[in-house]
């Protein structure tokens, strides 16, 4: 089975513009994306997810309702094996800062480097199809 990445953006588009960004690695069966649109979303998703499937969760910072910032915590509880990415247009000190200390495994700026999340993506299907 594929790797599963979700992505959790409560903008419709995202879905669309990740799917181009990474058709290729997703024909190729690489790794699997689903979508939440938004942090509740994500959580079921997240406890639904069986554990060898689900490797990344890439969450965008601002969203109504629970933030990215307010689900970064209660997903590192429920899986604290799974990296979270965070997607931020404000990547400001004070941002970064908080999705450290909540634990988040990167962030990211928009508009997204695609190569580098590529790249990113790539070290995590390295150490997922290490682990034991």
């Amino acid at each position: 089975m594929s790797g599963l990445i979700l992505v959790v953006d409560d903008e419709p588009d995202v879905e669309e513009l990740f799917r181009q960004q990474f058709r290729k690695d997703l024909r190729a069966s690489r790794f699997v994306m689903e979508f939440a649109q938004s942090a509740h979303a994500a959580l079921e998703r997240v406890d639904s997810a069986e554990s060898a499937e689900l490797i990344l969760i890439l969450s965008d910072v601002n969203m109504p309702g629970m933030s990215g910032l307010d689900l970064l915590p209660k997903a590192r509880r429920a899986r604290p094996d799974v990296p979270v990415i965070m997607i931020t247009a404000y990547g400001d000190q004070d941002t970064r800062r908080k999705a450290a200390e909540a634990g988040a495994a990167g962030l990211f700026t928009k508009p997204i480097d695609f190569p580098e999340l590529r790249g990113e993506i790539g070290r995590v299907l390295d150490a997922a199809a290490n682990a034991p």
